[in-house]
């Protein structure tokens, strides 16, 4: 996730699903819809991060029922977070951003299994986070377009993909802006590597 100035926040992810060694599926959406303005992405256990999600979701629109306006991405991370640190030694397994539009802007925060929630303006989640981090870190600023931002998110996971056995399949990139997500493109990451990456 690439919070981008003003312009809005940036999430790509991958498809790919393993047990173990074995590549159990190459076409998992690992970027959750929560609402309109929201979304989470998926890490670690793919059914712990999908139900949960989910829930985050109805909790949501429940609180936009009572309190008669959408939820902060603040407020709903946090429901999340309060919700994996009452089963933190329940065995999940969940590595979540959360990613939004509201009120007081763009929010983009990390919450895990272990109850704990962060806000920062980059993160990279999974088995392949540390390759993507090299690039990230080396490309981020704060003044990037958003053309930009979906250019190095989707760099970062096609390096991960490459390094990390774990990740694979396509990159899928959104965007998040002040009316709500677009996604914006998805791409085979054999194709990203032999015909744009590391055309010869």
């Amino acid at each position: 996730g690439i919070n981008a100035a003003y312009m809005g926040i940036v999430v790509a992810v991958d498809s790919r699903a393993s047990m173990g060694q074995y590549v159990a599926s190459s076409n998992v959406q690992k970027i959750l819809e929560i609402n309109d303005v929201l979304l989470g992405t998926m890490a670690g256990g793919a059914a712990d991060c999908q139900y949960w999600e989910r829930v985050l979701g109805r909790e949501c629109r429940l609180w936009e029922l009572r309190n008669k306006e959408k939820i902060t991405v603040a407020a709903a991370s946090k429901i999340l977070g309060n919700i994996t640190y009452a089963y933190r030694s329940h065995g999940l397994s969940m590595g979540t951003m959360i990613a939004g539009v509201d009120k007081h802007g763009f929010g983009l925060f990390y919450v895990d299994s272990e109850g704990m929630r962060l806000k920062s303006h980059l993160f990279s989640v999974g088995s392949g986070s540390i390759y993507a981090y090299g690039i990230l870190d080396a490309g981020y600023k704060w003044d990037l377009t958003v053309e930009e931002a979906c250019e190095l998110g989707r760099r970062a996971i096609y390096h991960a993909t490459h390094r990390d056995a774990g990740s694979g399949g396509r990159v899928t990139v959104a965007h998040i802006h002040s009316k709500g997500w677009t996604k914006v493109s998805v791409d085979d990451v054999h194709d990203l590597h032999y015909n744009v990456y590391n055309k010869k």
